[in-house]
């Protein structure tokens, strides 16, 4: 027979009743709906009276100081899916694209069925920590976590959270890849052996500018000034699926345009260049898909095929590997002769701030963390500079 059930004040707030089976129940009015006027009632629940009218008075509580919070019944899976479509706009297209690869892979089979509200911190960490015994570097774990914090944050921001549970974790430690750039009598080879080839020139530009390979290949004719001797760094070409525009320019990495002054031997490249492209549209014909006009001329490409169409990065590290092989740098990359154009502005006196400059980093600090242990001739050039002042001691 079921247990009849009783209704009674709490304190003067709301009402508790034991229900038919056996638990107690406390309901309470946390307002009225805007579009009705009726009243908004919710409930707590619990195994004695005791524990529910505690329940209630923490309730009435929070709405009479109006730290009233109400839990979503959203799971993870569905706010992430809200957050990739509603929340991107500020972010660039790399960014969004890493984003969904990421939540699609590991966040939303991990933890996507977990309801919002009841997501924990030791939830979060022992998926941190399958990520890790699964084989994923520590780096790639802080990555996904950077994702899950910033799309639990917004979740705060909107009020579907009270505070963010990845906030309270802990981060494996990212144990540093050596870098690898070329060595001096690499970098002497590099330009004996890269003589004829097609990609020859934007290649030795990269190695002594430090630009990214995206933005040497985004380089337009208007950014280089031959009379002053600079390049105007403003954007990168960047590779996108056809149906979301091919190749198109993009943003720089951190959205901040720099000019460089190289040296004059990269602006006779440049000026080599100019005449190399202007003999490929001579021989190309009506094949040439590059600038039409001399007005067309002042933004078009710098670095384009033999018929004017903008370089393929595939292309631009076979061609590079290729050379890197004759060197005996086999594992090099592209990249690694930026790596080299930032040790040896260091190692040939460059102040650590003209070398972020140059090299497009944030900060002082980030150029010195990457680069500020890899050259054993600045510690022995460093040592000897000391050397000398303490023999010069003597002589005061």
């Amino acid at each position: 027979m079921p247990r009849k059930t009783s209704t009674r004040a709490a304190q003067g707030a709301g009402t508790i009743r034991q229900r038919s089976d056996g638990r107690w129940e406390a309901r309470y009015t946390v307002g009225r709906d805007p579009g009705t006027g009726k009243q908004i009632q919710k409930s707590v629940y619990g195994s004695t009276q005791q524990e529910v009218r505690r329940k209630l008075t923490e309730a009435v509580s929070a709405l009479d100081s109006g730290s009233y919070f109400e839990p979503s019944k959203m799971t993870l899976g569905r706010w992430v899916e809200i957050w990739l479509n509603e929340y991107m706009g500020d972010k660039k297209y790399l960014t969004v694209k890493h984003y969904k690869a990421q939540c699609a892979a590991h966040i939303v089979p991990s933890l996507g069925a977990v309801k919002l509200s009841e997501l924990t911190p030791p939830q979060i960490q022992a998926f941190y920590n399958g990520l890790q015994r699964s084989g994923l570097a520590a780096k790639s774990v802080r990555n996904i976590h950077g994702i899950l914090t910033k799309c639990l944050s917004t979740a705060v921001q909107v009020g579907y959270l009270r505070n963010n549970p990845a906030e309270r974790v802990t981060l494996p430690k990212i144990t540093k890849k050596e870098i690898c750039p070329l060595t001096d009598k690499q970098v002497k080879d590099f330009l004996q052996v890269s003589v004829g080839d097609e990609y020859e020139t934007i290649l030795k530009v990269i190695l002594f500018t430090g630009l990214r390979e995206s933005e040497a290949m985004g380089l337009t004719w208007d950014c280089v000034d031959f009379t002053n001797g600079t390049l105007k760094v403003c954007k990168q070409l960047q590779k996108r699926p056809l149906k979301d525009g091919g190749f198109v320019f993009a943003p720089l990495k951190n959205n901040k345009t720099r000019i460089i002054k190289p040296a004059p031997f990269v602006m006779q490249l440049l000026q080599h260049r100019r005449t190399e492209q202007a003999e490929q549209k001579l021989r190309a014909g009506n094949m040439w898909r590059g600038w039409i006009n001399s007005e067309q001329r002042k933004t078009a490409l710098v670095f384009t095929t033999d018929i004017g169409l903008n370089l393929s990065p595939q292309t631009l590290y076979n061609h590079y590997k290729k050379l890197a092989v004759q060197i005996g740098a086999p594992k090099s990359r592209v990249h690694d002769l930026r790596h080299t154009f930032a040790v040896l502005s260091l190692q040939n006196g460059d102040d650590v701030k003209t070398v972020q400059e140059n090299l497009g980093h944030a900060t002082a600090a980030f150029t010195l963390d990457v680069y500020g242990h890899v050259s054993e001739r600045m510690k022995d050039e460093s040592a000897a500079r000391m050397e000398a002042y303490i023999g010069g001691l003597a002589n005061l």
